[in-house]
């Protein structure tokens, strides 16, 4: 029970990653309040989560006076916050800087940016107060760089740097920010993604091969990583952007071998 009765502040927690985390989150004993923007999400995710203590929210991480609501309702459901994950984001378009709309880059940089501003804005009070700390969802593109996902590439590229100055900023009060950087991972996102690339048949293989462990991963993966990092077992880790990738980070292929059991899984 690495996380009993610590309350969980967990953006974009109803599917894909987000869903996976809340699913460890509360399995190691955490009490959490759930942010998404979209309702039919939110009941999908009630039915699919263990019965717990688990407060659903509708709100847009993006919209100021949502977050700073949804602090509020959280305070008053739980009497505090001791962890905020700041899960919520979007990848949409695939396109090239100069393809890319003024409203698609103000987007994504609205949700996967500007969303880590407000939670922290209306949020930080509550962690001096319990000494918790914030975990930010990142992406090993942040730092290498995507064909066609420069608007996205370059949001993850501002949580990477936002979180180590977040860590400084922060931990004269006992709070810890950390992030997690995957790599591919099977999520409804992600789907959606293959299907807009220039040739969708060769996704599923592409993102195998580029895992130095042989597979994309499902979500799983990174919630562990999540769980440790936003528990006591890694008390004295702040300012970290933590690579969840299967060594994709290394610029290595894997040459395929079919008669190797991991191109099976």
């Amino acid at each position: 029970m690495l996380l009993k009765n610590k309350v969980i502040f967990l953006t974009g927690g109803t599917e894909g990653i987000g869903l996976e985390c809340a699913k460890v989150y509360s399995a190691a004993g955490a009490r959490l309040s759930i942010i998404s923007n979209n309702e039919t999400s939110i009941e999908q995710a009630k039915v699919k989560l263990p019965a717990g203590e688990i407060l659903f929210i509708k709100a847009d991480v993006s919209i100021a006076d949502d977050m700073q609501r949804a602090i509020a309702e959280t305070v008053a459901h739980f009497g505090g916050i001791d962890v905020i994950h700041n899960n919520a984001g979007i990848s949409n378009p695939s396109k090239a800087v100069h393809e890319t709309t003024g409203e698609e880059w103000e987007r994504l940089f609205d949700v996967n940016v500007k969303s880590i501003y407000n939670t922290t804005r209306f949020g930080i009070d509550e962690l001096k107060k319990t000494r918790g700390n914030i975990l930010n969802t990142s992406s090993l593109v942040g730092e290498i760089g995507q064909e066609i996902h420069a608007a996205y590439s370059a949001t993850k590229g501002a949580i990477n740097a936002l979180t180590k100055s977040m860590a400084l900023d922060y931990a004269s009060y006992g709070i810890r920010v950390n992030a997690v950087s995957p790599a591919g991972v099977w999520t409804p996102m992600l789907r959606s993604w293959s299907q807009q690339q220039p040739d969708p048949l060769t996704i599923e293989n592409y993102l195998d091969g580029i895992h130095a462990l042989g597979y994309c991963p499902e979500g799983d993966v990174v919630a562990d990583a999540c769980l440790f990092l936003v528990s006591e077992q890694a008390r004295f880790i702040t300012g970290c952007i933590l690579p969840v990738s299967g060594g994709a980070e290394l610029g290595y292929r894997r040459v395929i071998n079919p008669s190797n059991p991991l191109n099976q899984i």
